[in-house]
């Protein structure tokens, strides 16, 4: 006897995965107006897709889903090119903070040279306030010179009119030719050649030093305008230098409002971004929902017909629907189907017009073929040695949909076949006609 076994845990996950699959859902809910806020001035862009979504119309079409898909594809463009300008306008940020970071570097070069313009024009000063306390010393000794010539000076007019007068008005030569000897004429020769030589080194002394220290007044005051022109130009260059540096300080801040300014910039498309996310998937789902309802509309409707035989010459029974005592356990056990007899390869046939929904392997109902006939009207096919359709092909009664064999948990070529409504097993005989 050929017989298969259906364990009940297993079935049942089985059957409420497929039942999973075709559960209603609610319809998709109106986007919500805040959305179209988030979005900023791009809201009245985005109106007719937010109207598209308001609501799933009772009649959809295949043409309906495409250009809902079109409008995703869209949404999908306009996101992708927020992105793109979103990584332009990050890299103009990069771009700025890296130009602001140089000319705080350049700043900072710029404060080092105008303190080391600021240590130069203060050394300048002081060295100039030198020049100037030199200046007023050599003054005060050319003062002191001539004040000593002019002292020497008067001594060399009293002399003189000391030997005026006490030589009777007498020149020197007549005093020199007096002389009562040689040896008084040389005397008198030297006494008035001392005087005169005294006198001529006083005055010589007199005029070395004064151009002496007008020479050194002169060059002190060389020197102090060296050093005032020196302190100009210094001063001129550090003004230059805090010009520069007030100027560039003001360019740092312009580069920190830009910045900040390109900073909003991205935290808006950031937004604008998230926002277009939040509505592609709100399309999405209405698409989802739309293609779910467009498959439920072209599900069959069962009409109440009686099914064909799956087996068009074999319909011996090996094994009933209902409870049964197990051929190798030797205990009762439900038997969900009807097990018909058949040689291998024979073709099995669907019992009703359907759409099938799953044509696959079970390690317990080997090859299989589920055929949906709608109302939650379902048939299983198992066991077979070759499948001749796929998921999601449409079916008539009596078109051929696999081979009988012996696969999965079998003893033997059998088909066993069995049928669901609305998720539990029923008996196939309150549909099966000869």
């Amino acid at each position: 006897m050929h017989f298969c076994q259906w364990r009940g845990v297993n079935s049942n996950r089985f059957w409420k995965t497929l039942e999973g699959q075709r559960m209603k859902k609610k319809g998709v809910k109106s986007i919500i107006l805040l959305l179209a806020v988030a979005l900023g001035l791009r809201t009245a862009a985005l109106l007719p897709e937010l109207q598209a979504l308001s609501a799933v119309k009772a009649a959809v079409t295949s043409e309906s889903i495409k250009e809902k898909e079109q409008q995703i594809s869209n949404a999908k463009k306009e996101k992708k090119e927020l992105q793109e300008s979103l990584s332009n306008i990050k890299k103009l940020k990069e771009s700025l903070e890296s130009q602001k970071s140089d000319l705080k570097k350049y700043v900072s070069e710029l404060d080092g040279n105008l303190e080391k313009l600021e240590q130069n024009i203060s050394q300048l000063k002081e060295q100039i306030a030198g020049k100037e306390e030199e200046i007023t010393q050599t003054q005060e000794e050319l003062l002191a010179a001539q004040q000593k010539a002019e002292e020497q000076y008067e001594a060399m007019k009293v002399r003189i009119r000391f030997m005026y007068e006490n030589t009777n008005s007498v020149s020197v030569l007549e005093m020199l030719f007096n002389a009562e000897s040689i040896s008084a004429l040389l005397n008198n020769a030297d006494y008035v050649n001392s005087i005169y030589d005294y006198d001529q080194k006083m005055w010589e002394e007199y005029q070395e030093n004064c151009a002496y220290i007008e020479l050194c007044k002169e060059q002190l005051g060389l020197e102090k305008e060296i050093l005032a022109e020196q302190k100009a130009g210094v001063e001129e260059s550090a003004a230059q230098v805090e010009s520069l540096i007030a100027e560039k300080q003001k360019q740092i801040t312009n580069y920190e409002t830009d910045i900040q300014t390109k900073e909003q910039a991205i935290r808006e498309y950031e937004q604008d971004i998230a926002a277009q996310n939040e509505l592609i998937a709100q399309m999405e789902k209405a698409v989802e929902e739309e293609k779910k309802k467009l498959q439920q509309s072209q599900l069959p409707t069962y009409d109440g017909g009686a099914f064909k035989f799956p087996l068009a010459t074999y319909t011996r029974i090996s094994d009933n629907y209902g409870n049964r005592i197990h051929p190798t356990l030797g205990v009762q056990q439900f038997h969900n189907g009807v097990d018909f007899a058949a040689p291998g390869g024979t073709a099995i046939y669907a019992a009703y017009d359907g759409t099938v929904v799953a044509a696959a392997y079970n390690a317990t109902m080997g090859n299989y073929v589920m055929i949906n006939h709608g109302d939650g009207l379902y048939t299983i096919y198992m066991h077979a040695s070759a499948l001749y359709v796929s998921s999601g092909a449409k079916v008539s009664r009596g078109d051929t949909i696999a081979a009988v064999g012996s696969t999965g948990r079998s003893t033997g070529n059998h088909l066993h076949f069995s049928v669901r409504l609305n998720g539990s097993y029923v008996s196939p005989w309150n549909y099966l006609s000869q």
